[in-house]
This record gives C-alpha cells, structure tokens and sequence, in this order.
C-alpha cells in the first residue's frame, strides 16, 4: 500500500510540474526574465549582426530601448532572425515577444499581427549602380530588371501600381539583390531609402552605388505583436513617446544613418 501511495504522490507531482511548465509558455515569446525579439540580420543601419556576433542598426537600438522600458535588460534579450516573409509567422507562432525589423504597417499585414507605433517613416526608392543614367523615374524600370525580396510590400508596389512591365526578381535578402545589382544581374534594387542607404553607406560599397531619390510610397514602421494583444501594444507606445520627447530616438537616428546623408522624416505621430 505504501508502494501504491508513493506512486500517486509521485505522478502527482509530475502532473503538477507539467501544469506549471505549460503555464510558463503562455505568454509568447518571454520566459521570466528574459524576451525573445524578432529583428533583421541583414540590413545595414537597421538590424545586422556583425561578424563578431552582435547586433547593430536603428531597428535593434528601440528594440533595446523598449525591452528596457518593459523590465528587461540587453543582457536578456534574445535575438532572432525575422525576415520579411516569416515575420507574422513568429508573432503568430509566439516564437518572439515583438517584432522590429523595418515593419510597414498596411492593411493586409493588419489582418493578422497588430502594430504598436508607428516609430519611423521612410519612402521607397530605387538603388542603381553609381555609373547608371538610364534610371532616373520609376518608369524606367519597365524595360529592366528590379530586384527586391520576397514578401516585401516594395516588390508588389512596384509590379502592381508603377512599373508593370518591370522583370521583377524576388530574391531571400537584400544582400543577394546587392549582388546581383554590383555583377550587372539585375539593373536596380527597391526596398525603403533608409534600407538602401544603409547598404550603399558600407565601406565596402562607397561609391558603387547610389539612390535615384524617388518617393514611391510612404512606409510607417510599427513593431509587430500577437493580434489582440492591447497591453504589450499599450506599453510599447509609451515606450515609443519615452524615447522621442527624452531625445533618445534623434540621437539614434543620427547614430544609425548620419555616415550615409540619409534626409530622415520627423518621428511620426504614434497611433492611439
């Protein structure tokens, strides 16, 4: 009996533990102490992680800013990869807290994520190589071939509203289309000017590139969480107010996109 006794007690400790550990996984993409943020690894002067394994750019700078007004230091900060095509997929998923990685709040991305923000604006443009002077509007992308990445809302601009007729080439990341731009595979690169000058800004890219200086459309970056979830949004705004009336978000954007000459926008009004 004893024996049968020591069993029930043990199971139901196991049973209890296994209640306790699901519980800890409810709130999506936090575990005590630490938060899981969704950023770009890619993007010069917004979200990149350098060769030594740190992370650099505007984008990481707020996300810092606002997982320290939410409770956590940069030290509990876990990053993760957030590309254009998966970034509703991870909020969804709860595989990250938030999502900050040169975010375009539209409708269609509405329907299933929420935004806190908006905390940047920028306009798309087109990069080309320095000695072109066959691109100077949009339309002359009709009769070349464009380069941007997959789910981006630039590519679709592009080809649905501006320039029909363009060879459009969705690649996985805008380094692959700076590539292919630098070897003549492709004749221009479109994403957000703030993306683009972050690129053409890099050492190694000084004085291959340059911007034509279109505003194609207006692109109002938010930070991406679960559907519904008014709190986090709630709390991400204040720390978004926080950061532009203490002075932080001007001297972020000088710190991040000074070097290239980029004529940032004022920051936006944040939405209610």
């Amino acid at each position: 009996m004893k024996l049968r006794h020591a069993s029930a007690a043990a199971a139901a400790v196991v049973l209890a533990l296994t209640a306790t550990a699901c519980g800890s996984g409810s709130d999506s993409g936090s575990n005590g102490d630490k938060i899981t943020i969704g950023i770009k690894f890619d993007q010069p002067g917004l979200g990149l992680k350098t060769p030594d394994g740190s992370y650099a750019g505007f984008d990481v700078d707020v996300a810092k800013y606002v997982a320290k007004e939410l409770g956590y230091s940069e030290d509990k900060i876990t990053w993760k990869q957030a590309p254009s095509a998966e970034r509703e997929n991870l909020i969804k998923n709860g595989d990250v807290k938030f999502v900050v990685a040169s975010y375009s709040i539209n409708e269609k991305r509405l329907k299933e994520v929420d935004f806190a923000g908006p905390y940047f604006l920028t306009h798309q443009d087109l990069l080309v190589r320095a000695d072109d002077t066959t691109i100077t509007k949009v339309e002359d992308l009709n009769s070349k071939k464009l380069c941007s990445v997959t789910g981006s809302t630039s590519a679709q601009n592009v080809k649905e509203k501006l320039a029909p007729q363009a060879d459009l080439q969705q690649l996985g990341g805008y380094s692959e289309c700076l590539t292919g731009l630098e070897n003549k595979a492709v004749d221009a690169l479109t994403t957000d000017a703030s993306i683009l000058a972050g690129y053409a800004s890099q050492k190694e890219h000084q004085g291959k590139f340059k911007l034509v200086g279109l505003s194609m459309s207006d692109e109002n970056y938010g930070i991406g969480i679960k559907k519904g979830d008014s709190e986090l949004k709630g709390k991400i705004n204040k720390a978004l107010e926080k950061m532009v009336s203490d002075g932080t978000w001007d001297k972020l954007v000088k710190q991040n996109f000074g070097p290239s000459g980029y004529k940032n926008e004022p920051a936006p009004k944040i939405a209610g």
